[in-house]
């Protein structure tokens, strides 16, 4: 394990939806639960075996770490092991703090070109990655976003990277379609009552022709049915936004189709992928980032989280560091 002092921390929805409503699905805060996932910080002592890192080193933390070497991890797929350990998903802890302990494997040293801040975003940035991937994104591919929130936004970066020729999204807000645009998105639609159907045909339209894949970062029912009505025929949905556990789908439609509904769990193997992307320049998170506080003022920062203001707010937890 190693020791470290935390900098950067990301507000995660979920992080918000915690302190609301105290529970997400099964996953149910019973104790007193620090929140926070999305970090990097700098090694402040490192535990006998550590050999990657030393104290001073910078890093940004892989949330999820496998308890126990089961067939999940065997195959390399960590991210659906039963008994993995996620920050602020209850009872574990998160790490919204000044210091904090993590298994040194899942911590990951941060060339000197990556900001602590840019540390922070590969959480999210992995999810975009993981579904970019689980989509099977590649040269020319046209893509559906459906729901420009940080997530949506990530994923427009990651499909852009991975060779999409064109991104369409979509979102009720025009302020967050406009920073859809600034990350890459070629086309936006702002939705606001069309039916599923014709959602799916607006999107058809603008793209040419119907996107072979879709990415739902929404969970909103109306939406997964507009991603299935959109997705060509063979084509995948990747469902990312998590909403009711019952959801009413036009299932017999997907089928008939060969649309593939694929779901994804958080991410897995995506750190070293972005921490590459990331130092090459070869993509930009840095304009997710709209609001930064210092810890003290963690309140305020969840508040603004949650009246859904700017796309990225990132607490400052190291009070001596004086940078962005």
């Amino acid at each position: 394990e190693v020791l470290l002092r935390m900098h950067s921390v990301g507000i995660c929805g979920s992080d918000v939806h915690y302190w609301q409503h105290g529970r997400i699905g099964d996953f149910v805060v019973k104790d007193p639960m620090v929140l926070g996932h999305e970090a990097s910080g700098t090694v402040v002592k490192v535990g006998p075996g550590v050999a990657h890192l030393k104290p001073g080193d910078r890093v940004a933390i892989e949330p999820g770490v496998p308890r126990e070497m089961d067939e999940f991890c065997k195959t390399g797929r960590y991210n659906l092991s039963p008994t993995i350990f996620f920050c602020a998903t209850p009872p574990d802890d998160g790490n919204l703090c000044r210091y904090y302990k993590h298994s040194a494997s899942y911590c990951y040293k941060l060339p000197d070109n990556v900001t602590f801040e840019e540390g922070a975003l590969i959480e999210p940035l992995s999810v975009g990655i993981h579904a970019c991937k689980r989509a099977g994104v590649t040269l020319g591919s046209k893509v559906f976003v459906s729901g420009s929130g940080p997530i949506g936004l990530v994923n427009v970066l990651v499909a852009k990277m991975m060779g999409a020729s064109a991104v369409v999204i979509t979102d009720l807000s025009a302020s967050r379609l406009q920073k859809a645009k600034e990350v890459g998105a070629d086309f936006t639609i702002q939705v606001k009552n069309e039916t599923p159907q014709e959602v799916a045909s607006k999107v058809e339209s603008l793209l040419g022709c119907m996107p072979e894949i879709t990415v739902e970062c929404t969970g909103v029912q109306a939406c997964i049915q507009a991603g299935i009505y959109a997705t060509r025929s063979g084509g995948t949905l990747v469902l990312v936004g998590l909403g009711p556990e019952m959801v009413t789908v036009p299932i017999v439609n997907a089928a008939v189709r060969e649309v593939d509904i694929r779901g994804i769990f958080r991410y897995c193997n995506t750190w070293p992928v972005a921490i590459a992307l990331l130092a090459s320049k070869r993509i930009n998170v840095k304009p997710l980032v709209t609001h930064r506080f210092p810890l003290e003022k963690a309140l305020e920062a969840f508040e603004t989280t949650k009246r859904g203001e700017g796309v990225k707010v990132m607490l400052k937890c190291d009070p001596t560091d004086h940078n962005p």
